[in-house]
């Protein structure tokens, strides 16, 4: 189980816990569950690499307590 911090930088932070295998289309759910967005309009980037929503988060080498950007299309 991981817990993944995601940071929009304009004061909303957000923790989600999920599992390795979930893809980043999941996680996105999980982060518009509890910021009431759409999870379609939601961007998570780390540096200039913007996830791809059918690849797992362990193919991205994400792991417990990683920050990630959150940004918004």
């Amino acid at each position: 189980m991981l817990e993944i911090t995601c940071n929009d930088r304009l004061g909303k932070k957000v923790r989600v816990k999920c599992n390795p295998d979930d893809t980043v289309g999941d996680l996105k759910k999980l982060i518009a569950a509890q910021t009431g967005t759409r999870w379609d309009k939601i961007v998570l980037k780390k540096w200039y690499t913007t996830f791809k929503d059918h690849i797992q988060l362990q193919d991205y080498e994400i792991h417990d307590g990683m920050n990630i950007e959150l940004y918004y299309q």
